[in-house]
């Protein structure tokens, strides 16, 4: 089967999960302002932006398009990607030891229909000291991602608990995506078989599973 799905994100991360529901797909970044508008709740600005990555690939390739947009919220302060290491610390220190909510959405044009889906979990970070953050951002691995931190980072391990999605958090929604792409008649699982997928690949963190 050709690739008939673009995914308009160049994260290694969402690339991985949507891999996991076994749609043949493409990437192709969208290039869109993610500036938030003013007094923009951090759900609004995810879902507009997703919308507008979707629409924007799919204007000129005239293919379905699967978009997504991640930003973590922490007392109303949007926390995006840091632009260098000196931002990243800033905001893994303001995060240390206090609940954040990370908001990812989901948007897939094709069809000539748009349709969206938002995630929000609540996540709560340990107390880490500063010498295991600043070996952290030597890393690099910070620099790429909201919040300026990954859930699923083994060695810094920031989460100490989380309510939600576990994908969501990393990025992409796997229940969510599943849906947009059954909705619009692309081969994907059934809700059972995601949150398996989730399971088995998340290391046994798919509340989605637990709760069933």
């Amino acid at each position: 089967m050709s690739n008939v799905l673009i995914l308009a994100s160049r994260s290694p991360r969402r690339h991985e999960l949507l891999a996991l529901l076994g749609v043949p797909f493409s990437v192709e970044v969208a290039d869109v302002d993610e500036t938030p508008l003013p007094a923009e709740a951090p759900d609004a600005l995810v879902v507009r932006l997703s919308q507008a990555k979707a629409l924007a690939v799919a204007a000129r390739s005239g293919r379905p398009v699967l978009a997504a947009d991640t930003i973590v919220a922490l007392d109303g302060a949007l926390l995006g990607k840091p632009a260098d290491a000196g931002e990243a610390a800033t905001m893994l220190r303001a995060l240390r030891s206090r609940v954040h909510h990370v908001h990812t959405a989901v948007s897939l044009a094709a069809a000539g229909r748009l349709a969206t889906r938002l995630s929000t979990s609540e996540v709560t970070f340990r107390d880490y000291d500063d010498e295991e953050m600043v070996r952290y951002i030597a890393t690099g691995d910070p620099l790429d991602k909201a919040g300026a931190y990954a859930i699923q980072h083994t060695a810094f391990a920031p989460v100490a608990r989380w309510r939600g999605c576990y994908t969501g958090i990393m990025g992409l929604p796997l229940r969510e995506v599943a849906e947009l792409l059954a909705s619009a008649g692309l081969a994907a699982p059934d809700g059972t078989t995601v949150a398996q997928l989730c399971q088995s690949h998340t290391g046994d963190r798919c509340q989605c599973r637990r709760e069933e």
